[in-house]
């Protein structure tokens, strides 16, 4: 028994998953070929007992009451990018450990050189890059104009090399670009390993809060979208950001997935273009298409980012398929099952023949969108389409479609509307008992409830 405690394990270094013996392939996330030899558990206390000794030791400062704590220190001092900002609730806090995912070539490492760049005006910023050298990061700096005196670079690996550049730095800001390239000898593992990349990241934790240093952690994103390295690196950090967009766009989101300081149900637009990012403080204009006369098979709606609304368009197009006994559904921007729930509602409930015909369904300017409230605006766009008619280009459908054919409430159908007509909107389609108070409706907008999908459909080609 105490022979199998203690025998080598293996971890797998893309969620943590542990084996008593390696294999191909790892039995909680599926990776292959991900699981490394990793240190032996101790063997549990017994009953009555502990591995902590209970000894008083020397606190580093003496308990105070409550109300005679200085609040001043840990007050957000801003980056400089509002949109940064808007999403970390002010700005950065002396101390505070960020840890920012994203997939490769998004922006995060100009993001970061940007944001060190404006934060170096009042202090000295240290970015430690272990991905590129020194020279490719001053290219890049040079192109986004991030050039500074008060700005250090330092390509490096090593962790201990890494502690040497900050003593003799002793920057306000530490941007460590990746979490995954660090490594410290006497650490089981490889570099970039769960077990090297918790413990790199709990030294810095605790670097941070000693030195009351603002520390800024680049990561990196599994095949999912989540956070690579084990689940207690979010535990770990005060701020975990997620930055995300499509590759082949130019958007570009980031989000507060946990946010010790500030709100989690905001986001911040950023626009990627060859200078760099550009803050997008209205990017509703962006996910909208340019064009005169209304095209069948388009609808607007209002989704909610957090609690930025933002109005995007969809679009869809339904053309007879060219192999009839293989029809094609292809998204773009749009989650497929909810498109092929939408579509089962249509034929069902509202007698829309679909039959054997492609499907193409998108959003404009690169923007998914995952909220139910968008399924209306998609229902009566692929109505649109098959019916060969255009829905007017001042209306916004905005609800959550059932499968017995209902609209649904959807939260913030207020705020949707205002921002609609704040845009000159001026119809909008609504799911019953929405709250909307008839003093707080936009005096121009004409706002129809549609109980169900062939009711919305009617008001919509309609007239």
């Amino acid at each position: 028994m105490g022979k199998l405690a203690t025998a080598a394990a293996y971890e797998c270094s893309e969620c943590g998953w542990r084996a008593p013996k390696w294999v191909g392939r790892c039995g909680k996330c599926q990776a292959w070929g991900s699981l490394v030899q990793a240190l032996p558990d101790l063997p549990p206390a017994t009953a009555g007992s502990s591995r902590v000794p209970l000894q008083a030791g020397s606190p580093r400062e003496k308990a105070v009451p409550i109300g005679q704590v200085d609040a001043g220190s840990a007050r957000a001092r801003p980056t400089g990018l509002d949109e940064l900002d808007r999403v970390l609730g002010g700005g950065l806090v002396p101390g505070a450990v960020v840890l920012l995912a994203g997939e490769p070539g998004v922006g995060k490492s100009t993001l970061l050189l940007e944001a060190g760049a404006m934060a170096a005006e009042t202090g000295p910023v240290l970015y430690v890059t272990g991905e590129e050298s020194a020279a490719q990061v001053r290219q890049r700096a040079d192109r986004v104009g991030a050039i500074s005196d008060s700005l250090f670079l330092a390509a490096e690996t090593d962790f201990a090399a890494l502690l040497a550049h900050v003593e003799a730095v002793s920057p306000g800001l530490l941007i460590v670009d990746s979490v995954q390239t660090i490594s410290a000898a006497g650490i089981d593992g490889v570099p970039g390993g769960v077990t090297q990349v918790r413990e790199i990241t709990a030294a810095l934790t605790a670097l941070a809060k000693q030195r009351t240093m603002t520390t800024v952690l680049v990561g990196h994103v599994t095949k999912d979208g989540s956070v690579a390295g084990p689940r207690t690196l979010e535990h770990l950090v005060d701020v975990v950001l997620s930055f995300d967009g499509d590759a082949r766009g130019q958007l570009r989101m980031v989000r507060a997935l946990k946010n010790r300081f500030g709100p989690t149900d905001e986001i911040g637009c950023f626009e990627l273009g060859e200078y760099g990012l550009v803050g997008l403080p209205d990017p509703s204009g962006l996910f909208l298409s340019q064009r005169s006369d209304p095209v069948p098979g388009t609808c607007v709606t209002v989704a909610l980012e957090g609690r930025r609304p933002l109005v995007a368009e969809v679009q869809t197009l339904v053309c007879p398929a060219t192999a009839p006994e293989l029809t094609r559904r292809v998204t773009s921007g749009l989650d497929s099952s909810r498109v092929g729930m939408v579509l089962a509602v249509l034929q069902r409930r509202a007698n829309v023949s679909i039959g054997k015909q492609d499907i193409y369904a998108a959003t404009v300017g690169g923007v998914r969108l995952t909220e139910p409230s968008v399924d209306l605006a998609l229902a009566l766009a692929l109505a649109s389409a098959r019916a060969d008619l255009a829905i007017p280009g001042d209306l916004v459908a905005i609800g959550e479609v059932g499968l017995a054919g209902e609209i649904r409430r959807v939260a913030g159908v207020q705020r949707r509307l205002s921002e609609a007509q704040r845009l000159g909107f001026r119809r909008a389609i609504v799911p019953p008992g929405s709250g909307i108070l008839p003093t707080a409706t936009p005096p121009s907008m004409n706002v129809r409830e549609a109980p169900d999908i062939t009711t919305a459909i009617a008001l919509s080609l309609g007239g």
